[in-house]
C-alpha cells in the first residue's frame, strides 16, 4: 500500500496543496487519487502564481481570452475556475461514495477583501454559483470580517474552508462562526447534512516565528503541539461526539474538520516529513505540498500520533508559556503577516494575466 494512501487507513484525509492545468490534463491528479488515496484539492494565490509562470498552457488559455475582458480579477477567474471545475470533477466519484465527505476542492475569495465582511460574503456567494459544484469549497480568511462571511456562508449552504488561522483564539472563534451559520440554516427550516467545512490551521509558520524565542529542546516542538491540543479540545466540543455539536449532529450536520496547512518542513535540521507523521488523526485533513508529499510517499510513517501524547504537548506548552509566549498574541501576529503575503502573491497574479 501506498504510504500516503495509509494515512487514510488511520482515518486522516491528505488533500493536495497545489493545482495547475497541467496537473488534471496529465493524468497527475487522477494517478494521486487512484494509487495514493489523495482525498482531496486546495489552492490560493501563491499556487496559482506558480501555475501561471510554470505551465505554459495558461499563456495559451489566457491569448483565448476575449478582448474587452480587461478586469485582472475577472480574466485571472476565466482562467483558474475551469480548472477548480475539472478539479471536482476528478474527485467526483469519490464525493459520491464517500457520502460527501471526500473528494473537495478549494478556491480563495480575494485577498483584498479579507477586512471586508459584506464583500467577502458576497464574493463567496459568485464564486459557489460559478464553481457549481458540491464538491467545491470557498476559501474565508479567518479575519474578524471574514467570521462574519463564515457564518453567512454556512447558512447559504456553501461549503468553506476557512483559511490563515494560527491560534487557539482562532480555532474557537471560527467554530463558533461554523456553528452559529448550521444553527441559523436549522432555524430557517433548511437541511445541513450535505454541508461541509474544514478549519485550516498553519503549522510550520508557528515554529519558524517562535524557534528563535526558544530553547534547543522546545524548538519544532511547539506548533505540533498546539495542534495536539487543538485536537483534542475539538473532539470534546466540536467532533462527531461534541457536547457543544450535538445538537447540530441530531439535525443531521458534519463537523467542521481541523485541517493542518502549511505542512511543509522549512528548517532543514526537521525531519521534512515531520507535520504529516506527527499530525495523524481521524476527522482531519493534512493539506500537503508537493515536496512533502513525495517525501512521505518515498519514507513517511503512518502512525496514530495526534492523540498520542496529550501531557508531552501541554508539557511543552506550558513550558513556553512561562518564557512569555503568548499563542494567541502570536498568532495574530501570524495571520496579518499570511495576508500581506497572500495580497502580494494575488498582485503578482493579477499582473501575470493581462
Amino acid at each position: 500500500m501506498s504510504r500516503i494512501k495509509a494515512v487514510g487507513e488511520l482515518g486522516q484525509q491528505i488533500w493536495f496543496d497545489s493545482i495547475s492545468h497541467q496537473l488534471i490534463a496529465s493524468g497527475e491528479l487522477a494517478r494521486l487519487i487512484a494509487e495514493d488515496g489523495v482525498a482531496g484539492v486546495t489552492s490560493n494565490p501563491a499556487i496559482f502564481q506558480q501555475a501561471f509562470s510554470r505551465d505554459p498552457s495558461y499563456a495559451q488559455a489566457k491569448a483565448l481570452l476575449p478582448a474587452d475582458l480587461t478586469d485582472p480579477e475577472k480574466r485571472f477567474e476565466a482562467l483558474a475556475i475551469p480548472d477548480i471545475q475539472a478539479a471536482c470533477d476528478a474527485f467526483a466519484e469519490l464525493y459520491r461514495t464517500s457520502g460527501g465527505n471526500k473528494g473537495f476542492v478549494s478556491f480563495e475569495v480575494s485577498p483584498s477583501l479579507s477586512h471586508d465582511a459584506v464583500g467577502t460574503l458576497a464574493a463567496a456567494k459568485r464564486l459557489w454559483a460559478a464553481i457549481d459544484r458540491p464538491n467545491a469549497m470557498i476559501k474565508i480568511p479567518a479575519t474578524r470580517e471574514g467570521l462574519f462571511a463564515i457564518r453567512q456562508a454556512t447558512a447559504a449552504g456553501i461549503n468553506v474552508n476557512v483559511t490563515l488561522m494560527f491560534s487557539p483564539a482562532h480555532v474557537d472563534a471560527v467554530a463558533r462562526a461554523h456553528a452559529d451559520g448550521l444553527l441559523d440554516r436549522v432555524a430557517a427550516g433548511l437541511p445541513v447534512a450535505a454541508i461541509r467545512s474544514v478549519a485550516s490551521v498553519f503549522i510550520s509558520r508557528l515554529d519558524s516565528k517562535l524557534d528563535p524565542q526558544l530553547p534547543e529542546p522546545l524548538q519544532g516542538r511547539i506548533a505540533v503541539a498546539a495542534a495536539q491540543l487543538a485536537y483534542d479540545e475539538w473532539k470534546k466540543h466540536w467532533g462527531p461526539e461534541g457536547d457543544r455539536f450535538a445538537p447540530l449532529a441530531a439535525k443531521g450536520a458534519c463537523p467542521q474538520w481541523l485541517l493542518w496547512a502549511s505542512t511543509g518542513t522549512k528548517n532543514p535540521l526537521y525531519r521534512d516529513v515531520l507535520y504529516v507523521e506527527q499530525l495523524i488523526g481521524p476527522d482531519t485533513v493534512n493539506t500537503v505540498p508537493e515536496a512533502t508529499l513525495a517525501a512521505f510517499r518515498d519514507h513517511g510513517e503512518a502512525h496514530p500520533t495526534l492523540s498520542a501524547n496529550p501531557t508531552g504537548a501541554r508539557a511543552a506548552l506550558d513550558q513556553a508559556k512561562k518564557l512569555g509566549i503568548d499563542l494567541d498574541a502570536v498568532g495574530e501576529v501570524l495571520q496579518q503577516e499570511g495576508l500581506v503575503q497572500f495580497e502580494q502573491a494575488f498582485a503578482k497574479l493579477l499582473e501575470s494575466v493581462l
